[in-house]
């Protein structure tokens, strides 16, 4: 237990009603996990007010509110603090109730709309690999040295995610590798905590749904970068067009890197094929396991970022060049087989085109690329018609399909999706509800040496249909195909 006003520290308040002394024996912000003697932080948020339950966290047993706005009825047993952003409070608060974590070992966010959780993965398995306890917060899992922990979202929420790090310095972690999404910024999940450097991989038309427009996209993304303490550092990838743009207002110390331009951490391509990549990468040409260009721009933040943090090249590049990448990025689906199998997370209009331009890349020209995609549902729906012309334009046969449909109806989602099929291009493209009959159907279709691609979903075990989270793997039902097709 702490008391109210130590957890209170570097929380800006409007106001204070009661007794500030009172200690504290929990934390929350959502009322139905209130209990005797915590403290209720009432956040406004996305679907719901939290200002509207301060009475029924109260009947709990709350002794304690922060809130923006008092409300009409005061409890003169309870203690009330008002201030201006109670989201942003809670990140504050959430820290120092768990002893500001963060602070104790070196944080570092990867932020970007493509590469964040390969990043993250890689430079996590890279320290570990380099001899040092680490954790890991991503899309995939979490990670505490080798415990797995499930992961809910990108970033957690605030309680959870001071809570995870408290339990990352308690088992003895010296660094922490986290994907830092534009959800987490915008919402203040990250506020209260300390970054020692922070990673820009690129940004793309993706999350419009909740951003509304590309600007507000990109100033959610630059806020992170905005607000680094002048003792961190911020890595960002100059190739990218919006890459300089992150470091304006930024006090950390500034590096780049890149693949074409005058940067601090440069790279150049020698070798890409499906095998792998070879790179030219701190004055070494290196083979490394992962494929494609967009790999080539991971691995050079992954270095960039290692090297910030004190590691030595030389072991870095060794160690570097052992690794696989995040698990659904880009992952070969029974290597060696007569037909190429590719699962891949790719789910925004540029991720997808990497992916096929790759592909592309190692063609032959006599093979056949199938693409199985669709789109997730509640989600932006501007990107439906672009994801099907990419993939359209860049296959040869393409069976369009269902994501994670959510509350949507899954023919509507593949309806928008085929307004951005070209006439010309109807006669290549399959409609199919069901992801497993989809992906059936483009095994079947596949030819020896065909390439088939399985977009949207990568590393997910579940597909989403009307709130219920159904058990499905794109690689198991591809696995299981192929296993048919060498008999």
């Amino acid at each position: 237990m702490r008391e109210l006003k130590d957890i209170l520290y570097k929380v800006s308040l409007t106001s204070s009603y009661g007794n500030m002394s009172g200690e504290v024996k929990g934390i929350c912000f959502d009322s139905r996990k209130v209990q005797a003697g915590f403290l209720f932080i009432a956040v406004r948020g996305t679907q719901s007010d939290g200002h509207a339950y301060i009475a029924k966290a109260i009947d709990l047993g709350a002794s304690a509110i922060v809130c923006e706005q008092l409300p009409d009825s005061i409890n003169d047993k309870i203690t009330y603090v008002t201030v201006k952003n109670s989201a942003q409070a809670l990140g504050i608060i959430a820290s120092n109730y768990y002893g500001n974590p963060s602070e104790k070992v070196k944080l570092t966010g990867v932020t970007g709309t493509n590469g964040k959780t390969t990043v993250a993965t890689l430079l996590y398995k890279l320290f570990i690999a380099l001899g040092h306890p680490s954790g890991l917060l991503s899309t995939v899992e979490n990670k505490i040295m080798k415990e797995v922990v499930p992961s809910t979202h990108t970033t957690p929420d605030p309680i959870q995610l001071n809570e995870l790090l408290d339990r990352m310095v308690k088992a003895g972690c010296t660094h922490v590798f986290m994907e830092v999404s534009s959800h987490a910024v915008d919402q203040e999940r990250i506020a209260g905590l300390k970054f020692v450097g922070a990673l820009f991989t690129n940004i793309t038309h993706d999350h419009l749904d909740y951003h509304k427009t590309f600007e507000n996209y990109i100033k959610a993304k630059k806020k992170y970068f905005d607000e680094l303490s002048s003792d961190a550092f911020a890595l960002v990838n100059a190739d990218d067009k919006r890459g300089m743009v992150m470091l304006q207002n930024t006090k950390a110390s500034k590096y780049s890197f890149g693949l074409k331009k005058m940067v601090d951490f440069k790279g150049k391509i020698i070798t890409n094929s499906i095998e792998g990549l070879e790179l030219e990468i701190g004055g070494k040409n290196v083979w490394f396991r992962l494929i494609g260009d967009f790999n080539a721009y991971n691995l050079l933040a992954v270095y960039g970022a290692a090297i910030l943090l004190g590691e030595e090249s030389d072991e870095v590049l060794t160690k570097l060049s052992s690794l696989e990448g995040a698990v659904g990025r880009f992952e070969l689906v029974m290597p060696g087989s007569k037909v190429t199998a590719i699962v891949d997370y790719a789910h925004t209009p540029d991720a997808l085109k990497n992916v096929l331009e790759t592909i592309a890349q190692f063609r032959t020209g006599a093979e056949q690329v199938i693409t199985v995609v669709g789109c997730g549902g509640n989600r932006d729906k501007t990107k439906r018609p672009l994801m099907a012309s990419i993939a359209c334009r860049l296959s040869d046969k393409v069976v369009l399909t269902s994501d994670n449909p959510r509350d949507e109806d899954a023919m509507e989602i593949i309806r928008e999706m085929q307004a951005g099929v070209m006439p010309t291009e109807v006669r290549k493209t399959l409609v199919m509800a069901d992801r497993e009959e989809a992906i059936k159907t483009a095994c079947m279709m596949a030819k020896e040496h065909d390439i088939i691609l399985i977009a949207g979903k990568g590393h997910e075990t579940y597909q989403e249909i009307k709130g219920i989270k159904y058990p499905f793997d794109d690689r198991e039902v591809v696995e299981r195909m192929l296993k048919l097709f060498e008999n």
